[in-house]
């Protein structure tokens, strides 16, 4: 799935998932997922609001790792697309996004014996 940075000003305040992802990838009943930022994972809480139309996910941890790794690399602070891709139950790996929406990161070829 495909998300965005989201920033009040200079600060990173966290991920905008949008209300289609939501409703696509996230059971009702969880309160938390596990996201895989580069080689930490961190365990971030979803909000009551997140279900009711405020998509976000904040967490200190992720906005430190997204002002480092995302952006010290680009100037400004217009919103980044990231990949969120699944990686098991309530879990993600968060990834930088490519122009057409995908993950940079392929999955190994497989050769033919």
């Amino acid at each position: 799935m495909l998300v965005r940075t989201q920033c009040k000003g200079r600060e990173v305040t966290g991920l905008q998932v949008g209300a289609k992802n939501v409703r696509r990838y996230f059971p009702k009943h969880v309160d938390a997922i596990e996201l895989q930022l580069d080689h930490l994972y961190i365990q971030c809480d979803l909000t009551p609001e997140f279900w009711e139309g405020q998509a976000e996910i904040n967490d200190p941890r992720l906005c430190e790792w997204l002002d480092f790794k995302v952006f010290r690399r680009k100037p400004g602070r217009t919103p980044i697309p990231l990949a969120m891709i699944p990686s098991g139950k309530n879990s993600f790996r968060l990834r930088p996004a490519t122009e057409h929406g995908h993950s940079r990161l392929r999955p190994a070829a497989v050769s033919a014996a």
